[in-house]
């Protein structure tokens, strides 16, 4: 198995859900005691998003290139960021290393064209839903997104930042993402890409209206896949 090293603590909870979902995926395919070898880098997320918040981008590739350089010095012969909206600085970090860098929005683009998904809506972060470094990805796939709400972008970023990435998960959150749901079936959407790692603590990706891609699970089993060659 090749080694793979993880930028994390972007959250915290969707680190976890990386170990324990890359670590599933690979059991059920190698042998029943097989663990993927990982090198986990958690990075403190508070200076990062301070640096969100003033539109820093430029600090945020800084600490995210620096982190990957210390995993390919370490030995991770490819690398995955536990997050969605920090693909922002994708293209900055691959010209740093010299390994493989699994971008989760191609994971993503992939699955929808395998499965002939022509049409979605996308859910995340202000900064994944409004800029095309995420969006172009997936329409490279032939998915055609619909137009972001504003009023949707403000209480899905809202519930995010607010809410999910403190580990509290609530009713009222479930019940707006199931009425944002059901409205953008409305509008024509064949499908709905949670691209926010945390999204699906609110969201059951099995029990809704339209099929859901859930941009973790799909990362996941993509970085699984590479894992295993």
């Amino acid at each position: 198995m090749r080694k793979l090293g993880i930028i994390g603590g972007m959250s915290w909870i969707s680190t976890r859900a990386y170990y324990e979902r890359i670590n599933k995926s690979v059991q059920k395919r190698a042998a029943p005691l097989a663990s993927p070898p990982l090198l986990i880098e958690s990075l403190d997320y508070a200076p990062i998003a301070a640096a969100k918040n003033a539109d820093d981008w430029d600090a945020i590739a800084a600490t995210l290139v620096e982190s990957a350089r210390r995993l390919e010095s370490a030995g991770a012969e490819g690398l995955v960021i536990a997050a969605n909206a920090m693909h922002k600085v994708y293209d900055r970090l691959t010209e740093a290393v010299s390994i493989p860098v699994l971008h989760i929005a191609d994971s993503v683009g992939q699955a929808m064209e395998d499965a002939d998904c022509k049409s979605a809506a996308l859910l995340g972060t202000r900064f994944v839903m409004t800029e095309s470094f995420y969006r172009q990805r997936l329409v490279g796939h032939g998915v055609d997104l619909l137009p972001p709400d504003p009023g949707d972008v403000e209480l899905v970023d809202g519930i995010i930042y607010k809410e999910l990435m403190l580990g509290r998960v609530t009713r009222d959150a479930e019940r707006a993402l199931k009425t944002i749901i059901t409205m953008k079936e409305k509008d024509g959407a064949e499908a709905i890409v949670l691209a926010c790692t945390e999204l699906e603590l609110v969201v059951d990706t099995d029990a809704n209206v339209l099929p859901v891609y859930d941009s973790t699970d799909i990362h996941c089993r993509a970085a699984a896949d590479w894992i295993l060659g």
